[in-house]
């Protein structure tokens, strides 16, 4: 007769403990000749053994002659059930990384929080901290000292009577005082903190 996958002997299954009613059985059924060598080494082992699985006793006692094995109640009188914690689900090495990322994010934000009363906070405020700040104090800058040059071109022509050299003079005269006059501006800019750039104040009312 073939056994179904479900007799297997080798599936632990509902595993019980050995009583000394099983173990009894287990060290006659390893004497009985008429029992494969296998089922006799395995009821060798089953009986040193604190538990055992079902199936493999069940298979031990299918086997037995009928007139020598006990009862099925008799044998498991006083046994009880072995109950085995299920084998702890591995994680993905995808998953592990992604907790380690979490947990150092959530590290930092905690060390952030414990030191924000004594570590400077960052100037929000710092000029030309973008690349738009930059380009516009730039253009601003060329277009001072352009209307410098001509203010000082068409000043110098209306007094020296349309001189080349003169109007050219004046137009560079014109174009240093836009120069050191933006300079000036700078200067104040950046030395009073309540001024913002432009491009700061947006940021922080989009941050608010």
């Amino acid at each position: 007769i073939k056994k179904s996958s479900s007799d297997d002997p080798n599936q632990p299954g509902l595993v019980i403990t050995v009583t000394e009613s099983i173990r009894s059985f287990f060290l006659s059924a390893s004497n009985d000749r008429r029992l494969s060598e296998e089922l006799r080494e395995l009821a060798l082992t089953l009986s040193s053994a604190a538990n055992a699985p079902y199936k493999q006793i069940r298979s031990i006692w299918m086997e037995s002659v009928f007139d020598t094995r006990p009862g099925l109640i008799s044998l498991f009188s006083g046994s009880n059930f072995v109950f085995t914690s299920p084998k702890p689900r591995e994680k993905s090495e995808e998953l592990k990384e992604r907790l380690r990322k979490l947990k150092e994010l959530a590290e930092r934000k905690e060390y952030q929080e414990l030191v924000k009363d004594i570590t400077p906070k960052k100037d929000l405020n710092e000029p030309f901290s973008t690349y738009k700040d930059q380009i516009g104090f730039g253009l601003h800058v060329a277009l001072t000292m352009f209307t410098g040059y001509l203010v000082g071109y068409f000043a110098f022509r209306a007094l020296f009577n349309h001189s080349p050299i003169m109007n050219s003079a004046g137009g560079i005269l014109g174009l240093v005082f836009g120069m050191l006059l933006e300079t000036f501006l700078f200067i104040i800019r950046t030395s009073e903190p309540n001024l913002k750039s432009p491009s700061s104040t947006s940021r922080l009312k989009k941050n608010q």
